[in-house]
Order: structure tokens, then C-alpha cells, then sequence
């Protein structure tokens, strides 16, 4: 007989969408039903319940967020208080990453991993904005105006105030389908591209003297995706050595064979870099560049600094180790 998973009526919110998507990826509820009540008589027959009852036992399998004295975190790493999409990923989120990612075949090192990245990266937001918690102080005011999240996408699901509800249950049915879809894509995205380029970026973390002695320049063969993985490498490396230098440029071919040579941000997101190249090189191009900078092959210099391009392997490298003496 298939399970019955509960959740609220009424207007529905990204949590307990991409919760009951997220428990639908398991094997014990993959073809659950779907009771959307307040009703506690009906709540009583499901055989979980998110996001409602204000009752939080894992060994119930009951996951609100709503109670009087609810403060649970993803792990003691992380200050969000969970919710209901939170409590089923902190429960079940390695079961359905290994369910989402079966062609990846992750070992117990991988899942973990992506575990915790997916948590950071996916499912905080969605915790973070269903219990009002600001990304930032309350004295700083926005910029600009952002309302293309997931959990905005799913919240223009609902009816507007001056339309017939209409079937609900279909409604929920598509907010459940939109975040498992972004969801399923993040879990493949980090299982079968993002973490496949850690292994590069650690390579090339292992062997930085051997492309210079400074260790300050990593060189990649291909290019992978690296500025997350660098810095979570080199904070890593440098618990067990705090004295060692950090990167300051990162190598990599580009599309069209030539080189590039980039400068690592002061942390993932910035648009500040450790070293920016160059002032003098910025915004420069071809053979003026190769003629100010003693390098031959140059292509550009980003007018930011942040990036240039040569058109070889050694021509980058030659840009780099200058650049590691200059302002």
C-alpha cells in the first residue's frame, strides 16, 4: 500500500514543495501520496508529515519548523534555523542524493561532500527565506530589486488575490515539480561536473612547484570550474600549514587553444582579487601588451587586472611569474 505523505492546505511556500520532492526520490515514497490538510485527524493517518502539525521527531517522522522553540541547524557550521525543506535534507538528503546521482557512483567520501555543498548552495536559501532570515544586515539597503529565486518562482504558483483557486493540489503539484527539477539539476551539476573538477583542482593544488617555485601559480591542463574548489583546498591546507603562501594565479587553456592566466579572488563571489595583473598591463592588447610586458604571444589584459590571455602555455606563465613582482 502506498505511503501518505502529509503537508498543509492553503497557500503553499518552496520548502515543503522541494521536501515532498525530495522524499518522493526514496524508495519508501516514491509513489506516495500526496494529503495537503491542517486537519490533525488527517494528519494522524499520514506516514510523514512537513512542514505542519508543530512537531519536530525525526523518530515520528513528524518535520515542522513552526513551533515555539524551534532552533535546529544543518550542523554546527551553519546559523540558519532549518526548514521543512532543511529538516528532510538533514535526514534524508544522502539517500536522495544517491538516488538523484545513481550514474555517478559516489563512494561514502563523495556523498558526504556533496552533502554539505548542496546544503550551502541549494538548500539554505530556501531555509533562510521561508523563516526571514536576511543574507545580510538590516541597516544595508539593496541595490536592486531580485524576485527570480526559487522560492519566489514557486510562491507566483499560488493564485493571485483575484483569482479562483482552482485545484490546488495541481498547483502544488507543479511548485513540486519545479524544484525538483532545479534540485535534480544542482545534484547532477556538482556530482558529475563539479566534483569530477575538484580531482583537477587538487592536482594541480598538489603540483604548484613544480610550475613555479613561489607555489603561488596553479597550472590546469583543462579547464574545470576551480574558484570553489581552490579556496575550500588551500583553507584546508593551510589548518595543518598557516604559513604557507596562498595562490595568486591560476592557469588554464581557453576554448580556442590559447592561454589564460586569472587572478584568484580574495574569497568565492568577489570581484577583488589577491593580485590583480598588472595596472600597467590593463586593457591592453596583442603586441602593444607583448612589447610593455617582455612577453611574446600576449592577447589581453582584463582592464580590472583580474584576467589576460596569452597564446601559450609558456607565455602565460611567463605573464604570471611577472606579475607575482609587480603592483
Amino acid at each position: 500500500m502506498p505511503k501518505i505523505i502529509g503537508t498543509h492546505s492553503g497557500t503553499f511556500h518552496c520548502d515543503e514543495a522541494l521536501a515532498c520532492f525530495m522524499l518522493r526520490q526514496l524508495t519508501e515514497y516514491s509513489d506516495a501520496k500526496i494529503v495537503r490538510s491542517r486537519d490533525p485527524a488527517v494528519l494522524e493517518t499520514c506516514d510523514i508529515v512537513v512542514d505542519v502539525g508543530g512537531v519536530y521527531d525525526h523518530e515520528a517522522k513528524r518535520y515542522d519548523h513552526h513551533q515555539r522553540g524551534f532552533d535546529e541547524q544543518f550542523s554546527a557550521e551553519f546559523k540558519t534555523k532549518l526548514s521543512s525543506a532543511g529538516l528532510i535534507y538533514k535526514h534524508y538528503g544522502q539517500d536522495v542524493i544517491r538516488a538523484i546521482a545513481k550514474e555517478a557512483d559516489l563512494d561514502s567520501s563523495a556523498v558526504d561532500q556533496l552533502y554539505k555543498k548542496l546544503y550551502e548552495s541549494v538548500i539554505e536559501g530556501v531555509d533562510g527565506i521561508d523563516n526571514g532570515v536576511s543574507q545580510y544586515p538590516s541597516d544595508i539597503e539593496p541595490a536592486y530589486k531580485e524576485s527570480t529565486g526559487l522560492s519566489a518562482r514557486v510562491g507566483r504558483l499560488n493564485p493571485w488575490w483575484n483569482q479562483p483557486e482552482g485545484d490546488m493540489d495541481e498547483r502544488f503539484a507543479q511548485a513540486m515539480a519545479l524544484t525538483g527539477s532545479e534540485f535534480t539539476e544542482r545534484v547532477r551539476y556538482y556530482a558529475l561536473s563539479w566534483l569530477p573538477g575538484r580531482k583537477i583542482v587538487e592536482q594541480g593544488y598538489t603540483g604548484r612547484f613544480d610550475i613555479d617555485k613561489s607555489g603561488q601559480i596553479v597550472l590546469f591542463d583543462i579547464f574545470c570550474p576551480w574558484k570553489d574548489h581552490i579556496t575550500t583546498i588551500e583553507d584546508e591546507a593551510l589548518e595543518k600549514n598557516p604559513e604557507q603562501a596562498k595562490i595568486v594565479y591560476v592557469l588554464y587553456p581557453d576554448t580556442s587553444g590559447a592561454w589564460r592566466v586569472q587572478a584568484v579572488p580574495e574569497k568565492p563571489g568577489s570581484f577583488v582579487s589577491r593580485h590583480p595583473l598588472p595596472e600597467s598591463w590593463r586593457g591592453i592588447r596583442d603586441d602593444a601588451l607583448s612589447e610593455r610586458s617582455g612577453v611574446e604571444g600576449c592577447i589581453f589584459i582584463h582592464q580590472s587586472g583580474f584576467i589576460g590571455g596569452n597564446k601559450t602555455r609558456d607565455g602565460a606563465l611567463a605573464l604570471a611569474r611577472k606579475a607575482l613582482t609587480m603592483d
